[in-house]
């Protein structure tokens, strides 16, 4: 008997030094798929998915750019998509994590292959060129991913302060960590409120402007006088959007997903937690699948159900141990864990 699913796609940063060579590793039987994104960038005088994945050596300037890397994150996720053993797993529906939105319209077919990257290279030269600002993470729970008032107030604390010195939002919910962001004063700002914490954070992101934010406004008229709304169509999947949303098949206005998708999610906060609360609780499924390239969305989506309580969890310990004995959070960027989807 088949298990049910929800398949989450991942965002920006996912395809770092150790995930070079990813496509090579996992994925030499998608010829046909990997060659026609080669040929669309090729075409645009963009390097090459593959060169990239085949690179001797990984270079921030160049894999971690947001045009190459939304690509091979892009390719390297979709064709994870296509890697899952249906004969073992239903997909009850299908989310993602800021970038990974884009991925989750190509994954329910809201968008076909051909417009997919076109989308995905859109926007990632619209950010390459256009994206302002910053971002930072700062986590909301303790060390055992426990909620945490001290640092949800410190949070709160340093959003106040970046609002005072310039520009400040709340990003994205990440499960048990969020993402700041502002312009270059407000930045500055958070990071002298917020106190250290487990010898990293604030960290700020490289590479990143201030993604859903107002900040972006300019990038989301630019992004909707590059694409049509006749790229978008229904999902044929069910998808869980950055606000905890679901568009489905027979019930999409498609008119309100291309505004969405180009306007509201660009410019407002992503709630990936949400999206994840929604997953568990509206669909119920057996387990869940993180796509690859890497797994930095583990710990996320961890926090995300030991908040919510899902099979009992209340703790690091208590995920850590269910995950030995019965994994529900399967990441395909994880060696072991991928024998299990594919």
């Amino acid at each position: 008997m088949r298990k049910s699913a929800v398949v989450i796609f991942p965002g920006r940063g996912t395809y770092s030094k150790e995930e070079l060579g990813y496509l090579a590793r996992h994925h030499g039987d998608k010829h046909d798929f990997v060659s026609a994104i080669d040929r669309w960038r090729m075409d645009q005088e963009i390097t090459p998915v593959t060169e990239l994945d085949n690179a001797e050596k990984y270079l921030a300037s160049r894999h971690a750019s947001s045009l190459n890397a939304s690509a091979l994150i892009y390719t390297c996720a979709l064709a994870d998509f296509a890697s899952i053993n249906s004969d073992a797993y239903e997909i009850a529906a299908v989310c993602g994590n800021s970038l990974g939105w884009y991925l989750t319209l190509a994954a329910a077919s809201a968008v076909n292959e051909a417009n997919a990257i076109r989308l995905v290279d859109t926007m990632g030269a619209l950010m390459e060129e256009k994206g302002v600002g910053g971002q930072l993470i700062y986590p909301f729970v303790d060390e055992e991913w426990r909620p945490s008032r001290e640092r949800e107030k410190a949070i709160s604390d340093a959003l106040h302060d970046g609002k005072t010195a310039g520009e400040a939002y709340l990003s994205i919910r990440l499960g048990g960590m969020a993402v700041l962001a502002g312009d270059d004063q407000g930045m500055a700002a958070m990071e002298a409120a917020l106190p250290a914490a487990e010898n990293r954070y604030p960290f700020r992101l490289a590479r990143h402007a201030a993604f859903h934010t107002p900040l972006l406004a300019h990038v989301s008229q630019a992004a909707f006088d590059a694409l049509p709304v006749t790229m978008f169509t229904a999902p044929r999947i069910p998808m869980i959007d950055g606000r905890g949303g679901v568009w489905r098949s027979g019930s999409s206005d498609i008119d309100a997903l291309y505004n969405y998708t180009l306007g509201q999610q660009i410019v407002e906060t992503y709630d990936f937690s949400k999206s994840i609360e929604v997953a568990i609780k509206e669909f119920c499924p057996d387990l869940l699948i993180l796509a690859g390239p890497g797994a930095t969305l583990g710990a996320p989506i961890a926090q995300e159900l030991i908040r919510h309580r899902w099979f009992g969890l209340s703790s690091k310990d208590d995920f850590t141990a269910l995950q030995k004995d019965s994994p529900k959070l399967l990441a395909m960027g994880r060696e072991e864990q991928r024998t299990l989807v594919v």
